[in-house]
């Protein structure tokens, strides 16, 4: 008997290892809306049959959280929304980095130097302009026009929206504090709109509220896939300035991750042909990887004028960027 009760406890643990070993499972935390991001984690894991819990949250909320959880942090993954956030946890050093192999598929200004983090969908700042009301050929060279009072009104922005803060951390690294500093004062001075978000600046633009709007470029497209009628329509600047800025979403794995497998497959998963061209197609994102075509309303990406910048450094002026914002009174 006894020797039973041995054998069945050997082959208790035997089933309880093989049942550890099969229990594949990975812990995200998105600062991409659910909406978007849930379609491509379904699909995963039906394709691998890993588990995934989602924390769903702002990139910047998360990437706090991430930095107060530190080595101790549930996550495995971090999917953000804009290079900032990724940098405040890769400047902590809570990333472990990327393979060469990762790393590779995506052209290295959209990723960070060191490899801590990579880009897996683009989004271009542009001007969304309504066409019934404003020529294109009106619209200035760069951002720094739109402080003419001849736009006094007419020009929606977002000041607390992540991407709009990202854009001017963008513009305090290129032009310095006092520029822009300058140029919000000026927008306020102007009486620029306020807007929560991108959709509403746009949404704004569509219903004749406003003439114009700084946005990134795929909600405009959005929008037309509801209503191909809408007025709207996208300017890019021709000039290499933060108001061209192209921003990658992108995706980090932690370091204090005990599953890298897993981790190392999601980051996989997002790169591969398929899910770059759900960025094209039903976000219309710029997809990353070079021979996936994006939308074809949209100029080539390596078209676009883009300033020469470490995305991870916006992570360094993100506090001061909400500081000036508030500054000049857009708060």
């Amino acid at each position: 008997m006894r020797r039973l009760l041995v054998a069945g406890a050997v082959l208790a643990l035997a089933a309880t290892a093989c049942s550890s070993s099969d229990d594949r499972s990975l812990t995200v935390y998105s600062g991409r809306s659910e909406e978007l991001i849930q379609p491509l984690i379904d699909r995963f894991e039906e394709e691998t049959g890993i588990s995934v819990t989602v924390r769903y949250a702002g990139s910047a909320d998360l990437a706090a959280t991430i930095l107060e959880e530190g080595s101790s942090s549930p996550a495995d993954v971090f999917l953000a929304q804009d290079p900032a956030s990724l940098g405040t946890v890769a400047t902590a050093e809570l990333f472990t980095p990327l393979s060469e192999e990762q790393r590779s598929r995506v052209p290295s200004r959209f990723s960070d130097p060191d490899g801590y983090w990579l880009g897996i969908s683009g989004r271009a700042r542009v001007v969304v302009y309504d066409s019934t009301n404003v020529d294109p050929s009106e619209l200035p060279q760069t951002e720094d026009g739109f402080t003419d009072p001849s736009w006094s009104g007419r020009v929606g922005i977002a000041p607390t929206n992540g991407s709009f803060l990202a854009f001017v951390s963008a513009k305090i690294l290129l032009d310095g504090r006092d520029a822009t500093l300058a140029w919000l004062e000026g927008m306020a001075e102007n009486q620029s709109p306020t807007f929560p978000k991108n959709s509403a600046i746009v949404t704004a633009v569509n219903d004749g509220q406003v003439d114009t709007g700084l946005a990134n470029h795929y909600y405009l497209l959005r929008a037309l896939a509801e209503d191909p009628e809408v007025p709207g329509r996208n300017h890019f600047f021709a000039i290499a300035t933060a108001g061209s800025l192209v921003m990658p979403a992108g995706v980090g794995i932690l370091a204090s991750s005990e599953r890298t497998d897993e981790a190392d497959a999601f980051v996989d998963f997002l790169v591969d042909d398929a899910s770059q061209r759900y960025f094209a197609e039903e976000t219309f994102e710029y997809p990353l990887v070079p021979g996936v075509p994006a939308d074809d309303r949209l100029p080539p990406i390596e078209t676009i004028p883009t300033p020469d910048l470490d995305l991870s450094l916006l992570a360094t002026t993100l506090d001061e960027a909400t500081d000036l914002v508030a500054e000049a009174g857009l708060l």
